[in-house]
């Protein structure tokens, strides 16, 4: 296994949401406080961002061109080339809410959910977040109520199970899921690190599955990727990860065999950033000996809202 750096310093906030565009064999990612979406070519180093109007949680490709965002509040549609921004839906109004991470499940729907302002801290803050799920039909539906931080997802190759991440209680969920309808139901924790260590298990952050259906989850705060046996909760591997802020993570490369994780770089003190220069990077791992699947794009309609 090597872990090594391929974007340095990529950020002096927060890099997010890491989605492996296999049409284009780019890595799509973002800078939640910068506004900003970036693309990036592992061949060639060479990448190229879009500057937008409020924070992002996440970008996702649209089967119909452009890409699907969480900026703010709302959920956006952008196009790269003309840098056209569509407002399809906008929630929470009157909270100080915003989207956070985002993913598209078996069908093609986006799933997205917000976060609350960190006050007092993130064990304490509001939960006053949703889970959303943006339908074929452009629709969009409430589907996870008084969540902290919205995070994680992943959906199993049979279809039939949907894990979610709720970072303020430090839990990974797991639902039963309907991929006709995309209804979730029997909620069930499957990890909790509530009262651990922040240090050695950290806030349950970004998620990704493999093809052998186990979970890696970026670690905020413990600066490592864990490989999780989703059906026991018990913890297989961890990958350490030489920066703080480990945020998210997702397979890309050609063969979908490297693991790319972003991380964030935002708050931390001057000597944090001695001891850990390259904070706010983004990194692959390469040789962990497992495969993920081809990120799924939005099927759906896209209507102005």
């Amino acid at each position: 296994m090597a872990v090594e750096c391929v974007i340095k310093n990529a950020t002096s906030t927060v890099g997010e949401g890491p989605h492996w565009d296999d049409m284009t064999n780019t890595l799509l990612y973002v800078e939640h406080q910068e506004n900003a979406i970036h693309r990036f070519n592992p061949e060639t180093s060479v990448g190229d961002k879009i500057i937008l109007e409020d924070t992002v949680g996440f970008v996702v490709p649209a089967k119909k061109g452009g890409l699907i965002a969480g900026v703010g509040r709302r959920l956006v549609h952008v196009d790269w080339d003309t840098k056209k921004v569509t407002k399809l839906h906008e929630v929470e109004k009157g909270l100080k809410t915003c989207f956070n991470d985002g993913k598209c499940d078996p069908r093609g729907r986006v799933w997205a959910g917000t976060m609350g302002p960190y006050d007092p801290d993130v064990e304490n803050m509001p939960k006053i977040g949703s889970l959303y799920c943006l339908d074929l039909d452009g629709s969009l539906h409430t589907m996870v109520k008084d969540v902290g931080i919205s995070n994680g997802l992943a959906w199993t190759s049979d279809e039939k199970t949907m894990y979610y991440i709720d970072s303020t209680p430090r839990k990974i969920y797991r639902y039963d899921y309907d991929v006709t309808t995309g209804q979730i139901s029997n909620q069930k924790v499957i990890v909790d690190h509530a009262g651990k260590p922040l240090l050695d298990f950290g806030f349950p952050d970004g998620m990704t599955i493999d093809t052998e259906g186990k979970l890696w989850v970026a670690c905020f705060v413990a600066s490592k990727v864990v490989q999780y046996d989703p059906q026991t909760g018990k913890q297989l591997q961890a990958v350490n990860i030489p920066a703080l802020g480990i945020t998210s993570c997702c397979f890309g490369g050609k063969n979908l065999d490297e693991l790319y994780v972003t991380c964030s770089a935002h708050e931390f003190s001057k000597e944090e950033f001695e001891k850990y220069p390259m904070t706010g990077s983004v990194f692959r791992v390469k040789g962990l000996g497992v495969k993920g699947f081809k990120a799924q794009i939005y099927e759906g309609e896209i209507k102005e809202g």
